[in-house]
């Protein structure tokens, strides 16, 4: 698993492994069951502190995401089809939501913006 972290992104380390790893479930990347790196390891191979990556590691278990087991490590959680659909409409939303804010700035019609929509749908 690669995760890439930057220190000029914006958002704190621990969010961008967070948003990483639940986007390479959410995308099937990481498979039901798959370990993940161990917390130590991660924080090693990214040069960072565990506390940071131990941050992110409770955060995913929190959300469902991932499950540990004490002396073995952490793993992606069994997920529904359903479960998965479910956040990724989520994430669709806000990102219409963000992109429906910019149309009105643009003083965009609607009939305008869902026909840009079924363009970029359509490819």
């Amino acid at each position: 698993m690669n995760i890439f972290i930057s220190n000029t992104s914006g958002k704190s380390l621990y969010e961008q492994i967070y948003e990483q790893i639940k986007n390479s479930i959410l995308d099937g990347t990481l498979k039901e069951g798959e370990a993940l790196p161990t917390i130590r390891g991660l924080a090693k191979d990214l040069r960072i502190s565990v506390i940071t990556t131990s941050r992110a590691y409770s955060d995913l278990e929190r959300d469902g995401y991932i499950y540990s087991v004490t002396g073995k490590g952490s793993f992606v959680s069994e997920r529904s089809r359903e479960f998965v659909r479910e956040k990724n409409l989520t994430e669709m939303e806000d990102y219409i939501l963000k992109a429906v804010k910019i149309a009105n700035r643009c003083a965009l019609k609607e009939e305008e913006f869902i026909e840009t929509v079924r363009l970029i749908f359509r490819g």
